[in-house]
């Protein structure tokens, strides 16, 4: 089992930037891939940035190439999503998650955390 805790979020002006911190627990986590993916009411969750521990290798979405980054602390088995130049339509509830395997669709995953709200608004 696997136990993933997001943290950051919060309101930001259009231009601004946010980082959420996503710390993942329980079973070794050294071949894990773990992910972020936004949602909005009504909508699929759209995959935004990914890493394989195992490849080293980080993926993101056409929507935020250019603008938002992952990175990882090792040893602290963490992630975190550097998000600049934000925009209204970054607008989300963003969720971190993890899996044995890397994937950019959601039911590739298997352990999510809570989810953290990012608004973008003036």
């Amino acid at each position: 089992q696997v136990h993933v805790v997001e943290s950051g979020g919060g309101l930001v002006q259009p231009g601004g930037s946010l980082r959420l911190s996503c710390a993942a627990s329980g079973r070794t986590v050294s071949s894990f891939a773990m992910a972020w993916f936004r949602q909005n009411p009504g909508k699929e969750r759209e995959f935004v940035a990914g890493f394989s521990w195992a490849t080293g290798n980080r993926y993101y979405g056409e929507s935020v190439k250019g603008r938002f980054t992952i990175s990882r602390d090792d040893a602290l088995k963490t992630v975190h999503l550097q998000m600049n130049s934000l925009k209204p339509e970054d607008t989300a509830v963003y969720y971190c998650t993890a899996a044995d395997n890397f994937g950019t669709t959601a039911p590739e995953y298997d352990y999510w955390g809570q989810g953290t709200q990012v608004t973008v608004s003036s």
